[in-house]
């Protein structure tokens, strides 16, 4: 994270500068209270406000930087952490989306849990575990020193007696580690069936199947539980070994101050400067133990991020320009490699501007491969495509996007109005005229406020079909000289099938090069030309 985020590197700098603070201020609290209480008690005739008001003032002071340090360290690490999220967050966006859409199927389970849930655990590792590192680091050390300088037997004392906790805090760390990855493997996973799940609740309610992964759900979430209640324990259980071991070093720092003055053989500023100073030596350790449970889920989490970012470099982009208006675009053994073989295999054909291109075949044949190929968004394993004898895996991806018009089987649809949808990807040349060659306008005149009707995550608030109409409309008046269209009528009734295809038909007539992936009659019929996909399923 200090390589990658610089606001992490902006905060980390802060953090161990007011660490710093707070441990001087810690240590000259310690040594100006034992300086006072010692003078109190050895010196009767002194016990005025008026004789201690300096080194009360100085006290007060230290209290008050002390506690100005740590609000102020508490705040920075707060703002640290959100923008660390934040920026980790919209990496592992950026980085997957640019990828392959095959690798984005794959990943998408992996990528939801870590950006939803999994990273908001880097919180308490910012705001708690690094301000504790930092205090171990700066304030361990500095303690010992002073108190070496006033006690050296006592100081002795708390070296043999700290390395007792690394040691347990490593033991504890490591088992702590493989319960927080277990426990983000669970929640991916769960998170994956439950989306499924409710993608697929019409389809199980229409087969009568709706209870089905019931048990299946209810076995993750118990398997879910069982982990964090497993990380919980050794949570409890480390805290308590720690606070003990830290209870241990004190008492015997005090049995020996105890001892050595009654004996004669340290003076008591020493010796309660000794005794004051060890708590502080003992503290940052014992807190980082504490705080590390809580920031292990988020430290699991940020790994996963990175393996993420890292896991697959995106295609190299191409530089190359062509215009998609009254280009050419020929397929030549197109190929494209998926689980089960090549979808399509060997796909060869001319694309003409001013038809409409019929891409046909069976189901899993590689149809919306294809599309996603001529988008420039697929590389192809073999064979290749060109625009006007221009490879489109050269094509710049930005320049070549803006020539088309892309819809693919489910629209792609915003929180926002439903005229913010229309003009998601620019404005339209005619919206009326669109909306009514996608049969749109019905629907506009059904809404609530027509095209000020509110829409939620993923079209919410409109029908399935109501949703394709609006992708159809957004479609169709779109200037792109290139429309790319993945089974546009699926869902339409016969009469708005007629005027989508009508629609296309006239598009196709103006100059437009128009290719639509459907197999039904209606759709194969409007075809000026028909392109055949097919598979071949790896042995």
């Amino acid at each position: 994270m200090w390589r990658e985020s610089p606001a992490v590197r902006r905060f980390l700098l802060a953090s161990v500068g007011y660490g710093a603070l707070v441990s001087l201020a810690a240590i000259a609290g310690s040594v100006l209270l034992a300086a006072l209480v010692a003078g109190v008690i050895s010196d009767p005739s002194t016990r005025t406000v008026a004789h201690w008001a300096p080194l009360l003032a100085g006290l007060a002071a230290v209290w008050v930087l002390h506690a100005l340090a740590q609000w102020r360290q508490a705040r920075l690490s707060q703002r640290g952490a959100s923008a660390a999220i934040a920026d980790l967050a919209a990496r592992v966006l950026e980085s997957v989306t640019a990828r392959d859409p095959r690798l984005i199927a794959e990943q998408r389970d992996a990528a939801t849990t870590v950006v939803i849930d999994g990273l908001d655990g880097l919180r308490p590792y910012f705001t708690a575990y690094l301000p504790a590192l930092f205090q171990a680091v700066i304030l361990t050390p500095a303690a010992l020193v002073v108190m070496a300088c006033f006690d050296l037997p006592a100081t002795l004392i708390v070296l043999v007696a700290l390395p007792l906790i690394p040691l347990f805090m490593v033991l504890i760390g490591l088992a702590t580690r493989d319960r927080s990855a277990a426990a983000l493997t669970a929640m991916t996973t769960l998170r994956a069936r439950m989306l499924d799940l409710i993608a697929g609740i019409p389809t199980l309610v229409s087969l009568g199947r709706a209870a089905g992964p019931a048990d299946r759900i209810a076995e993750l979430g118990a398997a879910h539980r069982r982990s964090a209640m497993a990380t919980l324990r050794i949570a409890f259980l480390s805290t308590l070994v720690l606070e003990l071991l830290a209870t241990f070093g004190v008492a015997l720092v005090a049995v020996s101050v105890g001892l050595r003055l009654v004996y004669g053989e340290v003076t008591l500023v020493a010796g309660l400067t000794a005794l004051l100073l060890a708590p502080d030596v003992f503290w940052p350790l014992r807190r980082v133990g504490v705080e590390f449970h809580a920031a292990q889920d988020g430290q699991t989490a940020a790994e996963a991020a990175f393996a993420l970012i890292d896991g697959a470099e995106p295609a190299p982009a191409g530089i190359a320009r062509a215009q998609a208006a009254g280009a050419r675009i020929e397929l030549d053994g197109l190929s494209v490699e998926g689980r089960d073989g090549a979808a399509p295999a060997g796909l060869s054909g001319v694309i003409e501007p001013g038809r409409v291109t019929v891409l046909t075949g069976p189901n899993g044949a590689g149809k919306s491969t294809t599309l996603t190929v001529l988008a420039g968004l697929t590389r192809p394993d073999a064979g290749t495509v060109t625009v006007a004898g221009v490879p489109v895996t050269e094509l710049a991806p930005e320049p070549w996007w803006a020539q088309l018009s892309w819809l693919p089987q489910r629209p792609v649809l915003i929180p926002g109005t439903v005229t913010e949808n229309l003009e998601l990807f620019g404005p339209l040349t005619d919206v009326e005229s669109a909306c009514a060659a996608a049969g749109f306008d019905a629907v506009l005149a059904e809404l609530p406020d027509g095209g000020d009707t509110v829409l939620g995550p993923g079209g919410a608030g409109l029908s399935l079909g109501q949703r394709q109409r609006l992708g159809l409309a957004r479609t169709l008046g779109s200037r792109a000289p290139l429309l790319l269209l993945d089974e546009p009528t699926a869902h339409l009734d016969a009469g708005t099938e007629a005027r989508v295809l009508t629609a296309l038909g006239e598009r196709a007539r103006a100059g437009a090069t128009v290719v639509v992936v459907g197999h039904r009659r209606p759709v194969l019929d409007c075809a000026d030309t028909v392109i055949e996909v097919a598979s071949h399923a790896r042995r």
